[in-house]
């Protein structure tokens, strides 16, 4: 690793995000051949950090230090915890032991609907008065369309942005996995492609209608991309994300009913995730998020349909983004616009991610093996366990 007196002069001082963005064309070590690359930090559009009402699984202590360790300063938490995220006085606590505890700066995103019941709007002026980034029914479904619409009309005299899961429940119910061969083969329950796409069709009309800012989150499949395509060439203020694994897996890693690769929204197939890549190396997917989901080791220990969903990605993370820079989908400098500076500017961040400032130092070229004792998440459920990745975040700077 470089010294800290050659490295600090090649920070800015303070660090200016925008300056560091400047030099994310690579370090040169004044000692080896090996080349590192030096990012803003790391802002994260969707984890779940178990707290409150989870800590069996983590900890904003425990899930804090994981983010913080590899790379990430900035995450966003969608609403669903226990109790829901939709009284405005808790944001800030939570934000606080976020901050004191985890040592990240935490960005909430309050319920749209009261206790995400989806059939009455939640206390929306009292949540932005919290210091809500924006709303989320979190996945959770309306009562009925009439619903979802006056809500979103609602958000929209706030001006606040709504962050969409899609997912039609009626679909999807009690499926387990991605309808096709491998679900097929194992008698598992399917979730057909269209349980997504025909939510988000609908999503996007809601959008057109109401004119309200809206971002969709995880995509899994090639007709959603081609949908977000369409939107945005239509002028819909509309951005996107996918979840890192889905750039690396697919339903062929839940052979031999695999748990541990067991996620909602699950793993599509092949052609999916050629298209989501596609998407993203266009610009039609404009983040990458963790969707980080520590689970303790009980989770996965039952029969696989009877698991809780869930990856614990903080921690393999920065490896997989550096594969996507291999294997040619994206330049190291998209990179950073895909995990860093796109993310705050949909979490609408971006005045507060420059004050702060801070930089990672990332070694793209490092091997390490996946183990527990490797990973700083309290939750060990990854389907890359065992495996040895390329690529590890080796410093930061955060005050």
């Amino acid at each position: 690793m470089q010294s800290n007196s050659t490295l600090n002069n090649l920070l800015p001082s303070p660090f200016d995000t925008a300056e560091v963005l400047q030099k994310v064309a690579t370090i040169q070590q004044a000692d080896s051949n090996t080349e590192q690359w030096l990012l803003p930090p790391l802002v994260d559009l969707c984890a779940r950090l178990r707290e409150p009402g989870q800590q069996q699984h983590g900890t904003l202590q425990t899930e804090g230090r994981a983010a913080r360790e590899n790379g990430f300063l900035h995450v966003v938490v969608p609403p669903d915890t226990d109790p829901v995220l939709e009284n405005g006085s808790l944001l800030k606590g939570l934000r606080e032991r976020a901050l004191q505890d985890g040592g990240i700066h935490l960005h909430v995103l309050g319920a749209l609907t009261a206790g995400l019941s989806g059939e009455r709007p939640a206390n929306v002026a009292g949540l932005q008065r919290g210091g809500c980034i924006a709303v989320s029914n979190a996945g959770r479904p309306f009562s009925n369309d009439l619903v979802m619409l006056r809500t979103l009309e609602y958000a929209a005299t706030f001006g606040l942005k709504v962050f969409f899961y899609p997912n039609e429940p009626s679909l999807s119910a009690g499926g387990v996995a991605h309808e096709g061969y491998i679900a097929s083969f194992h008698g598992l329950q399917g979730i057909p492609w269209i349980a997504e796409t025909v939510a988000l069709s609908k999503q996007l009309l809601m959008v057109e209608e109401t004119g309200i800012s809206a971002h969709f989150s995880q995509l899994t499949c090639k007709s959603s991309v081609d949908l977000m395509r369409w939107a945005k060439e239509n002028g819909l203020p509309v951005t996107c994300d996918v979840a890192m694994h889905q750039l690396h897996l697919t339903d062929d890693n839940l052979e031999g009913f695999n748990a541990l690769a067991y996620v909602m929204p699950p793993l599509r197939s092949n052609t999916d995730q050629q298209a989501l890549r596609q998407g993203l190396k266009e610009g039609v997917i404009d983040a990458i998020c963790s969707h980080h989901e520590p689970l303790n080791l009980s989770a996965k220990q039952a029969p696989f349909a009877e698991s809780t969903p869930g990856i614990s990605n903080f921690d393999t993370f920065m490896a997989l983004g550096c594969a996507l820079v291999r294997d040619g989908v994206l330049t190291p400098t998209e990179l950073v616009e895909k995990i860093c500076i796109n993310p705050a500017k949909i979490a609408g961040i971006t005045e507060q991610y420059e004050q702060i400032g801070g930089a990672v130092l990332v070694d793209p070229e490092l091997s390490w093996q996946v183990s527990e004792q490797a990973m700083v998440s309290h939750g060990k459920n990854t389907p890359f366990i065992g495996q040895t990745l390329t690529g590890k975040v080796v410093e930061t700077f955060f005050e």
